[in-house]
C-alpha cells in the first residue's frame, strides 16, 4: 500500500506585503518594492483536518457584551499608550530598533503584572534562561509568579499557554518562531505570518492577552509581511536613539483606545523609568535667550508636550546648500525655507540649514511650522527669542498663519510651566474662550510673527 505524499510547490513571496507569485519578479506587483520576493516551499495542510463549524450571524444589538475589565500594568506611561491597560484576549505587537529597550520594558511589565498575584509567562526564542535571569535581577524584575520558557516552536508555546493559562503571555520575538508544518526557516514570510495567526487564534479562543516583540528593518518598519500589523489588535513602536536617555513608546494602531498616544521613558541603570512630566524634562537643558531656539507646545495623542525647536543657519562654501532635519519632515523644512525667502525677504539660498527637535522626539503635526519659521529667522538674523515665549501655528504657502487644533490644551500647558507670552494664529485667538494669564498674541502672517518676535511695531490683541 502506497501513501500519497503531499504535493509541494515553490512560490515567491514578498517580504514587505506578502504578495505571492509563481515566478520571481524584480519588483513586487502589489507594493512596488524592488528585490523583495523570496523563494519559499509551500506544503498544503493534511486532508484529515476537521472543518470548523460555520458561525451563525446575530443582530448587532444582541451581540454579547464583554464583562472583562482591563488589566492595569502599574506603569502609567504604558497604560496610557494601551488605552488604560491590557484587554483580555488582545494581541499587542511591540517593534523597535535593536537595543532600544523592548525586552527591558517586557520584563518590567511582567514583573508589574506578577506583583498583582497574577501568573505570567515569558517565552524567549533568542536568549537563554541564564541571560534573562541576569537582566531581570539587575532590573529588580523578579517575582515568584513569573515563569520563563526558552522555546521557538509555536505548537509547544500554544500548548504551554493553554495548560498554564497565564494572565499575560509574552513572546520575544515573533521572527524566531517556527511552525513545524512548514519547512521554511524562522523569520521567513510564511513562518512569521503563520506563527502570528496561530498565536492570535489561541489568544482569542483562550482569552489570554499576548504581547509579541517584532524586529524592524533598516527603514524602521516591522520586519515580515505588512499583514502582521493588520492581524494584531495594537501596534506600539519604540522610538529614540540608543545613545540617548529618552525613549518614546508610540501607539500606531489600537482597536481598544486612541492612536498617536505616546509614553515617555528614561533609560537608567535600573532600566526604563517612566517620565510623568515630559515637558519639564525636554526643556530642562534648554539654553536661554540663544538665537535659533524657540519653544513649541505640541500635542501627542491627548497629551500636550512642550519641546524645544532648534535651528542653525550658517553660510556655505559649497555649491549646494544642505537642508537637514532631525525629528521633523525634511520636505516640510524645504517648503518653509521657500516661504521665508518669498514672503519675508530673508536670504536662505546660500546657507546650510540644520533643524533639530531636542530630546529625541519626532513631531509630525502642522503646528510645528511656526516654530520652525521663528527658529530659522532667529538663527539667520542672530537675534534671540525671549525664553518666556512659545509659538504655535501652521504656515501656508502664501505666508498666512492657519489655526491649529486643541489650542486650549497648549495654552494651559504653557501657562502651567511659567511662560508669559504665547504667539498663536489669529483664528485660534478669536475662538478661544478660556481666559489665560499669559499675553496672547494673535498673528495672521509670517511678517507679523517676525515683527512680534523682534519687538517691532505691531498691533497686539491681549486677553
Amino acid at each position: 500500500m502506497t501513501i500519497a505524499r503531499k504535493k509541494e510547490k515553490t512560490v515567491f513571496i514578498c517580504h514587505k506585503c506578502g504578495y505571492q507569485s509563481l515566478k520571481w519578479l524584480g519588483r513586487c506587483s502589489q507594493c512596488g518594492e524592488w528585490e523583495s520576493l523570496i523563494e519559499e516551499l509551500i506544503v498544503p495542510p493534511s486532508s484529515g483536518t476537521r472543518a470548523r463549524p460555520i458561525a451563525k450571524p446575530v443582530p448587532l444589538h444582541l451581540a454579547p457584551d464583554s464583562d472583562e475589565e482591563r488589566i492595569p500594568t502599574g506603569i502609567g506611561e504604558l497604560d496610557r499608550v494601551l488605552g488604560g491597560g491590557i484587554v483580555p484576549g488582545s494581541v499587542v505587537l511591540i517593534g523597535g530598533d535593536p537595543g532600544i529597550g523592548k525586552s527591558t520594558l517586557l520584563l518590567h511589565l511582567l514583573a508589574a503584572i506578577a506583583r498583582q498575584d497574577r501568573r505570567v509567562l515569558y517565552v524567549s526564542g533568542e536568549e537563554s534562561a541564564h541571560q534573562i535571569k541576569l537582566r531581570a535581577r539587575r532590573l529588580d524584575a523578579m517575582h515568584p509568579e513569573e515563569y520563563l520558557a526558552c522555546e521557538n516552536r509555536v505548537e509547544a508555546i500554544i500548548a504551554m499557554a493553554c495548560k498554564m493559562r497565564p494572565a499575560l503571555l509574552a513572546v520575544d520575538s515573533i521572527q524566531t518562531l517556527v511552525c513545524e508544518d512548514f519547512p521554511s526557516a524562522a523569520g521567513s514570510v510564511t513562518q512569521v505570518r503563520e506563527s502570528a495567526a496561530r498565536i492570535l487564534t489561541m489568544a482569542k479562543q483562550e482569552n489570554i492577552p499576548t504581547i509579541l516583540v517584532g524586529h524592524v528593518t533598516k527603514d524602521g518598519s516591522l520586519a515580515g509581511p505588512k499583514i502582521l500589523e493588520h492581524m494584531v489588535d495594537t501596534v506600539l513602536y519604540f522610538e529614540g536613539d540608543r545613545n540617548h536617555v529618552f525613549r518614546i513608546l508610540r501607539t500606531v494602531k489600537n482597536r481598544f483606545g486612541s492612536t498617536n498616544e505616546i509614553g515617555v521613558f528614561e533609560m537608567k541603570e535600573e532600566g526604563l523609568v517612566q517620565v510623568s512630566n515630559p515637558s519639564e524634562i525636554f526643556l530642562a537643558e534648554r539654553p536661554l535667550d540663544v538665537p535659533g531656539s524657540v519653544v513649541l507646545p505640541s500635542i501627542e495623542g491627548t497629551r500636550p508636550i512642550l519641546v524645544e525647536v532648534q535651528a542653525l543657519v550658517s553660510p556655505t562654501n559649497l555649491g549646494t546648500a544642505r537642508r537637514t532635519a532631525i525629528g521633523a519632515d525634511p520636505q516640510r523644512l524645504a517648503l518653509l525655507c521657500a516661504v521665508l525667502e518669498k514672503k519675508a525677504g530673508l536670504n536662505l539660498y546660500g546657507h546650510d540649514i540644520f533643524l533639530n527637535i531636542a530630546g529625541g522626539i519626532r513631531i509630525e503635526e502642522p503646528a510645528l511650522d511656526l516654530g520652525v519659521i521663528c527658529a530659522l529667522a532667529s538663527s539667520l538674523l542672530n537675534k534671540s527669542i525671549p525664553s518666556t515665549t512659545v509659538v504655535c501655528g501652521e504656515v501656508g504657502l502664501a505666508g498666512e498663519i492657519r489655526a491649529t487644533g486643541q489650542i486650549e490644551m497648549r495654552v494651559r500647558e504653557a501657562e502651567r510651566l511659567g511662560f508669559t507670552r504665547f504667539i498663536l494664529p489669529r483664528g485660534n485667538l478669536e475662538r478661544l474662550t478660556w481666559k489665560s494669564k499669559m499675553d496672547l498674541l494673535g498673528v495672521a502672517t509670517i511678517q507679523e510673527v517676525l515683527a512680534v518676535i523682534f519687538e517691532e511695531a505691531v498691533i497686539r490683541k491681549k486677553r
